[in-house]
Formats: C-alpha cells, structure tokens, sequence
C-alpha cells in the first residue's frame, strides 16, 4: 500500500494504524481472556439448574412428576420435556466458546450429556440429563439461548466507537502540531529559492523546531542583507561608471573627427552601459515590486513594439485568451526582452513570440530559428555568466540573460525550459503559476 505524500497525512496514517492495531491487539486479547470465565458460568448454571431438578424430581413421587414439571414451569420458567427418539438436534456451532461450554458442562453432569441450540425447531440451550445413570429415561432443560451464546453488547461498541474517534481526534491534533511548522518552514524556504524574503517564523514549540525557527530566521536574514549589499554595491559602481562613460560620449562627440571611429567609440560606450543595465538587472532582483494584476497580453504587445520600433522584426502570437493574473510587470517584461535579445543575438530569424495557458498555468514562448541548445547544456546556461562555446565570441553579452529569466521565473513560482523547437531552433518557454487577480 502506497503511503500519503504529506507528512501530516502520514504521520496522521501511522498514529492511526498504531491506535487501530492496539485496540485490535486489546479486544482479542480480551475476548480469548473473557471466554473461558463466561463459559464456566454458562456450564455452572446448566449443572446447577440440572441438579437442582434431579434432587426435586427425585423427592417427589412418580405421580406427582409431572404436576412438579407444570409448576417448574409456571414459576420458575424452567421447561423440561422428556427426550424422544425422533427429536432433531441442531449440531452447535464450531466455536470456541461453545467447545469450551460443551466440555466444561460434559465434566460436570457426565460424558452421556447432549446440548444443541435447537431441537425440531424450537430454538434454546437444549441440555440432556438423567434421574441417575441407571435411569434410561432422558430429559430435556431448556434455557434462554442468552444464557449459553455470548451476545453483543452494542452500547460497548458505541462507547469503543466513541474512544476511537476521540483516540484519532487527538493523533490528528498531535501530528499537525508537529508538521504546521515544518509547512511553514517548507513555504518560508520556497520564497527564498524565488528569490524572495520571507516572513519571520514563530519561534516556538519543542526545542527541536524552535532551534530550527531561529536558524533559519537567522540565514534568511543574513540572506537579505547580502542581497542589499550586493544591491549597494553594484549601484554605487553603476553611478561611479556611467558619469565616466557619459563624459567619454561627449569627448568623442567633440573629439572624434573621423565618423566611423566615433561610431566605434560610441557602440563601444553603449554595449559597456548595457553590460552595467544587464548586472543592475541580475542584482536588482524583484527590485521590491509589489505583485499586481497584469495584462500579459498588453504586455507582450508593449514589449514586442519597442522591439520593432529598434528595427526588429518580432512576430507577437496570443494563443488563448489570458486573464488578468498577479505578477511583477516590470521584472516579466525585463525577462521577455532578455530572451528576444538572446533570439537575436544567438539565434535566427524569424523570431516569434507567443503566450497561452496549458493546465492551469500560463507560458509565454520566444522561438527562433538558429541551432538550438542541446538538452543536456540547458540547465547549465542558466547559472550566472554561463554561456555556450559557440557564443563566447560575442561578446556583448554578460551571461546573464537567462539567470535574469529564470529568478523571475522563479519569483513567480514557474520555470524557464529552454526546448527544442519543432522544424529547427529554439523554443524558450517561460512559465508562470501566477494566481488570477481576480482571486485575491
């Protein structure tokens, strides 16, 4: 049997089987403990009412027997029939609580004795006995079936039924006390891998999990202030470089006589800004952009016309209609012109994007037409300044294109797939599982 995923609903399962398999255990031990008592008593009663009649019987006289029988019967409830030969005996049930009746009620009035739980139809606990063992004359003694057979005592299981629950109540109070924690770590530890800083955890409950509340409080706090060092840093070099940059821009302008120099000079100063954007961008993160509802295909529309207003000849494709979701509008419309810029750069022509919903979670495609990436390099060109071979030799690029898409896909709760693309190319897939703004 396969168990649950969730460790609340296994240690749930666990707790539950341990509670079910002790009160199995304790009801079969008492049923075997309580058997031979009770069967004892059925036995003891039988043998006593029998010697109880014998002795009255064998007081009184053969004539008044049977006027002895009516009274027995009138006021004791006691019925007592001679045994015929064409009596019909029901066979008792093979049962060991019975066995135990049989053989303890054998030893007591004699090998001779015969008990059935029916005779020609007439239900009761039919036991045989004799005046003495010279006598040939039989008789029968019947009593209420209550009397040898066990019956069951429902208010017992309702009150069994009761301890259970409340047994499973508190191992489900129990096991959720223990894993509501670790729920919450587990959600705390999937923002930092989107790149986010979570909530501080309650430090509470055993030793154990609070230890384990402050470690981690402790590492995404650290966490979150190297990011905003790394983020002072990379600011403070961006201002230092640019003034720079801007008064080489200028000293070209007004320097440079030979027009294609200064173009050089220029495309040079251009790709170096575009390097420091590229390192902001990595280094920015969600650049604390609170998530609102987006239009994705408003943004799309928007991201592709700047793209054709710089000479590009970008196709835009809405496969489905797209509702308003929440995301970071910004940091997903940094993360589509990265991989249109890649497309270019690394790709060919013609260059496509697309977006749609599958399954429930949004995607937006960037397909070109150039060779592609084989399937085994594509996780690793998704760490920072990773790049392929072949692309080393251009250098305007960082290498950082594709961590910048995939932390944002991340900070989203998606993925970016880098696939092959059907008839030649690449098809970058960027996945969101952004909730609908309207759920909020």
């Amino acid at each position: 049997m396969k168990l649950p995923r969730s460790l609340l609903a296994r240690t749930f399962f666990l707790i539950a089987t341990l509670v079910l398999l002790t009160t199995a255990a304790w009801l079969t031990l008492f049923e075997r403990a309580e058997a031979e008592p009770r069967a004892r008593e059925a036995a003891q009663l039988a043998a006593s009412t029998v010697n109880l009649i014998r002795a009255a019987l064998l007081a009184s006289a053969p004539e008044r027997r049977p006027d002895l029988f009516v009274e027995l019967m009138t006021r004791e409830g006691i019925r007592l029939l001679p045994v015929e030969p064409g009596d019909v005996l029901e066979p008792l049930p093979d049962d060991r609580y019975i066995d135990l009746v049989r053989t303890r009620t054998r030893a007591l009035l004699g090998d001779h004795t015969r008990m059935s739980l029916a005779v020609n139809d007439v239900a009761g606990f039919w036991v045989s006995f004799r005046l003495d063992d010279q006598d040939e004359d039989e008789y029968w003694l019947i009593l209420p079936q209550e009397r040898a057979l066990r019956t069951f005592g429902w208010h017992w299981l309702a009150w069994g039924l009761l301890a259970l629950g409340l047994a499973l109540a508190v191992a489900w109070f129990i096991a959720s006390r223990i894993t509501r924690p670790l729920k919450a770590l587990g959600a705390a530890a999937a923002s930092v891998g989107r790149g986010q800083t979570p909530a501080t955890l309650p430090e509470t409950g055993a030793d154990e999990l609070r230890r384990l509340a402050a470690a981690f409080n402790l590492m995404a706090a650290d966490l979150a202030r190297h990011d905003r060092d790394r983020a002072e840093v990379l600011a403070g070099i961006s201002h230092d470089l640019r003034t720079p940059l801007t008064r080489l821009r200028l000293e070209a302008e007004l320097s440079i006589a030979s027009e294609s120099a200064r173009d050089a000079v220029a495309a040079d100063i251009d790709q170096m800004e575009a390097v420091i954007a590229q390192f902001m961008d990595y280094a920015r993160g969600d650049g604390g952009e609170i998530p609102a509802p987006v239009r994705v295909d408003a943004l799309l529309e928007d991201v592709v016309g700047r793209q054709r207003a710089l000479g590009r000849d970008v196709g835009c494709r809405i496969i489905d209609p797209l509702p308003p979701c929440l995301g970071r509008q910004r940091a997903l419309g940094r993360a589509v012109t990265n991989l249109i810029d890649n497309a270019f750069k690394y790709g060919a022509m013609p260059v496509e994007v697309s977006a749609g919903s599958e399954g429930g979670t949004l995607f937006i495609d960037v397909c070109d037409r150039g060779v592609g990436i084989p399937p085994q390099e594509a996780e690793g060109l998704k760490r920072p300044f990773a790049r392929r071979d072949t692309a080393r030799s251009n250098v305007t690029g960082t290498g950082l294109g594709l961590a910048i898409v995939d932390r944002t896909a991340r900070l989203h709760g998606g993925r970016l797939d880098l696939l092959p693309r059907e008839g030649g190319g690449l098809r970058a897939r960027l996945s969101l599982a952004c909730a609908e703004a309207s759920g909020r």
